[in-house]
């Protein structure tokens, strides 16, 4: 979650990563990971994403670690599938991947809990698990990748009470938060808390979006609307796909649009704060984890066994920190740093907002 893009971008670089691809077999918690030696030619690598709600998956993490493990490995094979919010159809992915021969998983789990049964079978196998983006709690994967989830929902929630108190707003917040089986939608749903239960503002009702679909968000939002009305001073939502359901729900009912957060920057979610629609989202430079998991990912598969610079669940952990966007500063994080391109999202309605933040 998450000022420069890059300048917030490391709270724990990865200790000398080796290249990555596809390659050995990987392990477990304990020592299996480092009974297959060798290289990694002509080996395969799992990509295990968990749904299309986030749009991130295909347009940004997909290409960009597939990309990194060509360069790195240009004769290993990256499986990718994406479990479409259906952690039954993503247990038989990954057992495909598993009889395809694979030598790692990067698991970014639709059910955190269930994952565990994922985890076991793979390491059983002396194939490696790399948890990315959200953790699995229950049983220990060989490592986790991800931006600091607890941090990005402080950092929402405070830079949206900030602006409240700023601007002198009053009232009451609505908190939309992200999927009950994921672990990281509960580290988000913390971050939350702890910025805005000492905030002065109370909090009239939050919700548990059902996989994250922004349809879910929009439909309870709505009924909010019509329970607190004028009362709701914001809403705190988890991601960019609840924020963006949020705020069609208050244009629906044809009331102004509060202050809304956000998650992922997405380039709708870039577009909605250009046009003044959505108060913030987190920059979380996809390509950073995306690299880090090949890379990892690569050791395993070599026979290493990769050190954390942390530690989260019991499991060898790098976490990134991300940065806070909002109208103020979006020019410079998204668009000076090459993180998106005008020409993709200043298109349309939104050529004017642009042109007014000087975005070209």
């Amino acid at each position: 979650m998450r000022t420069s893009a890059f300048a917030a971008v490391v709270v724990i670089a990865g200790s000398a990563l080796a290249a990555c691809g596809s390659g050995s077999t990987g392990g477990d918690s304990g020592s299996s990971s480092t009974k297959a030696g060798g290289g990694a030619e002509n080996a395969k690598v799992a990509f295990l994403m968990p749904d299309l709600a986030s749009t991130r998956y295909e347009l940004q993490d997909k290409p960009l670690f597939e990309a990194k493990m060509k360069q790195l490995c240009p004769s290993c094979t990256v499986i990718y599938q994406n479990a479409d919010s259906d952690a039954a159809k993503q247990q038989q992915q990954a057992n495909s991947a598993l009889a395809q021969g694979v030598k790692a998983i990067v698991l970014d789990p639709v059910d955190s809990a269930a994952a565990a049964t994922m985890v076991k079978t793979a390491q059983s196998q002396g194939v490696a698990v790399i948890a990315y983006d959200r953790p699995i709690p229950a049983t220990p994967a060989d490592y986790y990748i991800s931006f600091d989830n607890e941090k990005i929902g402080n950092m929402i929630a405070q830079s949206l009470v900030d602006h409240l108190k700023k601007e002198n707003i009053q009232g009451g917040l609505l908190e939309v938060n992200g999927s009950p089986t994921d672990a990281a939608a509960g580290l988000i749903k913390k971050g939350i808390h702890s910025a805005i239960d000492p905030s002065g503002f109370k909090l009239l009702a939050e919700y548990d979006t059902p996989d994250w679909q922004p349809e879910k968000a929009q439909t309870w939002v709505s009924g909010q609307i019509t329970q607190f009305k004028d009362q709701i001073a914001g809403v705190v939502a988890a991601n960019d796909g609840t924020g963006g359901g949020s705020i069609a729900a208050f244009k629906a009912a044809g009331v102004k649009v509060p202050p809304v957060t956000g998650n992922d920057a997405e380039p709708a979610a870039a577009q909605r704060i250009i046009a003044g629609d959505q108060y913030n989202t987190i920059s979380k430079p996809i390509k950073i984890v995306a690299e880090a998991s090949a890379d990892v990912a690569y050791q395993f598969m070599q026979g290493k066994k990769p050190a954390g610079k942390t530690t989260l669940y019991n499991t060898p952990s790098q976490l990134f920190v991300p940065t806070v966007v909002t109208k103020e500063n979006i020019k410079a994080v998204l668009f000076d740093s090459g993180i998106m391109k005008a020409s993709e999202v200043c298109t349309g309605e939104y050529a004017k907002g642009c042109a007014d933040l000087d975005i070209k």
